[in-house]
């Protein structure tokens, strides 16, 4: 099988693999599939992503759909680099294989210019036209046209408020916080319209390659604020050279006026589906972002 074949028969990939006809080698995956670089007939690699053989639940229907939808339309505002998708199937995901470099400031400086670019593609509505995932659980996509604060507070931060104290990963204290934040809600701006988000941007789903681009990659891609991108990659460390992203990302695109202080709230969505995933583990960070949105 080479890459040709694969891309006018996508549906044989998983007989190829079953029978062992492709060099399979693992490779990272992240907290949720198992990943595995596949070494074509003609020396051609993708990356392949599946749902654990020994996971607790099936696949839920639609996940990899929702992920190829997103990547296929990141991809379609040719702004960002984003891997091709060669096979979208219930069961199992391929795309272009992205040879890993390291995270120059050139490429960092690129990447702020490019995802303002991609921002400003913009998007129908918040929202999606492909059902949500976010990591393992569902996200809901349904498009609106509502104002982005009350989208935001209803769509993004309660339904995975709710999950995290269903699972006891919050206390009463940050509970009271995060449902003081939604009740302010109007008063964090948000007046723009829809941009083209990644919507998972953690500095974990950016590939840096040898190629000297930043690459997107496990998108929850939907309609949304730009500003939560830009927050996102702050998360967790934060991405290599990250005052030079967002330095370039402002000179190609300005930001209103305190887009610094509206960063936590941003990030609480993220934060949230940790809490609502992995439990309390989190919780110190829901509440750090909670406090630090509400300047208590």
């Amino acid at each position: 099988m080479d890459l040709a074949y694969l891309r006018s028969h996508p549906e044989h990939l998983p007989t190829f693999l079953t029978h062992q006809r492709i060099r399979e080698t693992p490779v990272s995956g992240g907290d949720i599939c198992t990943a595995a670089r596949l070494t074509l007939d003609d020396g051609n690699s993708v990356f392949a992503k599946t749902w654990p053989e020994r996971a607790a639940t099936p696949v839920p229907e639609g996940f990899f759909a929702a992920e190829a939808a997103g990547l296929r339309w990141l991809r379609a505002a040719d702004a960002v680099a984003v891997p091709e998708v060669i096979v979208s199937l219930p069961a199992l995901l391929a795309l272009e294989w992205v040879d890993p470099g390291p995270p120059t400031p050139e490429a960092a400086e690129r990447f702020g210019r490019d995802l303002a670019t991609l921002h400003r593609a913009g998007a129908p509505a918040f929202g999606a036209q492909w059902p949500g995932f976010i990591g393992a659980l569902p996200q809901d996509n349904t498009p609106s046209r509502e104002p982005w604060p009350e989208w935001f507070a209803q769509r993004r931060l309660a339904p995975y408020l709710r999950l995290s104290v269903d699972n006891g990963a919050l206390s009463e204290t940050e509970v009271t916080l995060i449902e003081q934040l939604i009740s302010r809600i109007d008063e964090y701006g948000g007046a723009e319209p829809p941009a083209r988000i990644h919507g998972d941007l953690w500095p974990g789903n950016l590939l840096w390659g040898a190629d000297g681009k930043a690459w997107l990659v496990d998108p929850a891609a939907h309609g949304g604020h730009r500003e939560t991108d830009l927050a996102q990659l702050a998360l967790f460390g934060g991405a290599p050279h990250l005052d030079r992203i967002l330095d370039a990302y402002r000179e190609a695109w300005p930001l209103d006026d305190g887009w610094p202080a509206r960063r936590p709230v941003h990030q609480l969505h993220l934060l949230l589906v940790h809490t609502a995933l992995f439990g309390a583990g989190y919780a110190d960070a829901v509440g750090r972002a909670a406090r630090a949105a509400l300047g208590a």
